[in-house]
This record gives C-alpha cells, structure tokens and sequence, in this order.
C-alpha cells in the first residue's frame, strides 16, 4: 500500500546530489498539489526546506473548515558526505515525510481525497556534519533547530506527527516504529487511545510506544540530554505533537549507512496515511481537550518548558 511511495523516496535520496528540487519533480504529475522549496543557509552549510500541501475537499486552503494535519519529517541530514557515502540512518524521517506525501498524492488523482488539508515538511541535505552523542554519534544539522521549526512547524497544522529515526538509544528496544505519547504546550499527556487504534490496525500487531522525559520536549541547547530531536517541533507550536520512531533493536548511529529498512519506513507511511484520513474527518483526538483544560486549572501553564528558560544567576 504505501510500499511503492517508499521505495520512491528513498532511490530520489540516496544520491549525493539529492535536492530539495529532485523532490519537487516527483509531484510533477500531481497538478493539486503545491511544493515550496527553500535553501537555507547555516554555519555547518545549506539544505532545501521543502513544503507540501496536498489539499483537502474542504480544507482551509479552499476557504473550508476541516481541519489541518501536519507531518515533520525530522532529521539533521539525509547523508554525511564526504565522511559516509550513502544514505544515512538519520534519513528515514525525510524519506516517511516525502513517501507520505505521495501516497496522499497519489490517491488524490485516484479519487481518494482527504475532508482536511495535509501538510508534509522536511529538509534535504545530503552533505551534513556529524556530532558526538551517547551512546552512538549524531547527525548534526547545517542550519539551528530554531530554523527548522520555523520553516518545518506551521501555524496551519492543528495536530503534528513529527516522524524521526530514532535508533541510537538503548530505550527503544524494538525493529519497527513506536509512538510517544502528546505533548501539548510543555506538558507530556497520555498516549492517544485513537493512534494506538490506528497503529493496531496499520501493523496487525499490538501498539508500542515509547517513553519520553521532560528534558526531550525541552529546546535543543540548554545543555540538557535529549533523546533526539523529534519532540522539538513541540517546543514551536501549541498544537498537539505526537512523535513517530522508526526504531531498531540494537543501537544504530544516526550517522551509518545501510542502516534504513524500507520496510520500516513504509509501516510508518502507511500509520501517518491513516492518521491524516482520520485526523482531517475529525474521527482522531490527540488529546482529550475537557482533560487538558483541567490540568491546566490544577496546576497552571508549563509553557516555559517551550522556552529557553531561566539565564543562571539571574
């Protein structure tokens, strides 16, 4: 089902001279649906911010009222040259994001449209630098997580699936995907009972998901250990976000090579296909709002864990 589209993805990225343009051509039979590439340049190098709005029947941007769903394709970089020659493990997020994107697509001319518009972002660089990290080492990014989310995380997107790798810990012991649970304005709520559903029913196996601590939903450069950047995008909207781990068993650097397993990716797909079916229907919660707003009642605003926090001494 979603097969097809990964495999896709994947041979347009493993190239050296992958770019945010070579995406675009993929939708190029796809005359409903836009894409915006944008480069951006850091202090580690450039990469291609790319947006895709596959629109809905009655989706904002037709002047409609269902709601929007977004998916992050998060990672630093799709490959690590000149130091690694291939694609990275670390690809995985922008390989799910671009394969989603032309499922959707691709059952748009099929005759399936979504109630809602879906948006799909992520970036492509196939050159990027590498940091340390425990237990294994990290891709780094060209450009800051603050870039990221800006040109990542929009304020269209009223639900966020943010789909990272998430390979090189030791707290994830599973070949796969797991999901986290919703993380909603600094605080870390329960699992989703309509994602665990839909994972039940897209694997045929029982869910899993992972945990997450209160240093993960906080900003990257605090000096705090975070388990990888996929509940960033939390730290850049208000929206309720809920991370996908495309996951291993044992522990696999960010940074190594034949390390993606398509088939993998493709399960991961297929869970963000029928999350934005059901999340743009309005048949998919995130979060239970009547809950949410008595948290909130009870002990006040965790908003400042979005936040850089408090300067010491000060």
């Amino acid at each position: 089902m979603t097969l097809k589209q990964t495999m896709i993805a994947l041979d347009a990225l493993d190239d050296a001279n992958a770019s945010g343009e070579k995406v675009r051509e993929l939708f190029g039979s796809y005359p409903d649906v836009s894409i915006e590439v944008k480069e951006v340049t850091g202090e580690k190098g450039s990469t291609d911010f790319i947006k895709i709005l596959i629109p809905g029947t009655d989706g904002k941007a037709k002047g409609g009222s269902a709601p929007t769903f977004g998916i992050v394709g998060r990672l630093g970089g799709i490959g690590a040259r000149p130091s690694r020659i291939g694609l990275v493990s670390d690809a995985d997020g922008a390989v799910a994001a671009v394969a989603s994107a032309l499922k959707l697509a691709d059952m748009q001319v099929k005759g399936d449209r979504l109630k809602g518009d879906v948006i799909v972002t992520t970036h492509i660089c196939p050159d990027a630098p590498t940091r340390p990290h425990e237990p294994v080492d990290f891709m780094d990014s060209p450009v800051d997580i603050g870039a990221m989310n800006t040109h990542e995380v929009l304020p269209e997107m009223e639900a966020v699936l943010s789909i990272d790798t998430t390979k090189g810990n030791r707290v994830i012991n599973h070949k796969g995907f797991a999901i986290s649970p919703t993380v909603k304005e600094g605080y870390i709520l329960r699992v989703s009972e309509d994602l665990l559903r839909i994972m039940e029913m897209t694997t045929g196996l029982l869910p899993v998901t992972f945990p997450i601590t209160m240093q993960d939903i906080t900003p990257y450069g605090n000096d705090l250990y975070h388990i990888n950047s996929i509940l960033q995008p939390a730290v850049a909207t208000d929206a309720p976000v809920v991370g996908v781990a495309i996951t291993a068993q044992s522990t696999v650097p960010g940074c190594g090579t034949g390390a993606s397993h398509e088939v993998d990716i493709a399960a991961a797909v297929r869970f963000a296909v029928e999350t934005s079916k059901e999340v743009t229907e309005g048949t998919c919660a995130f979060y239970d709002k009547e809950e949410f707003e008595r948290i909130n009642k009870l002990y006040g605003s965790m908003k400042t864990l979005q936040t850089a926090g408090h300067v010491q001494g000060k």
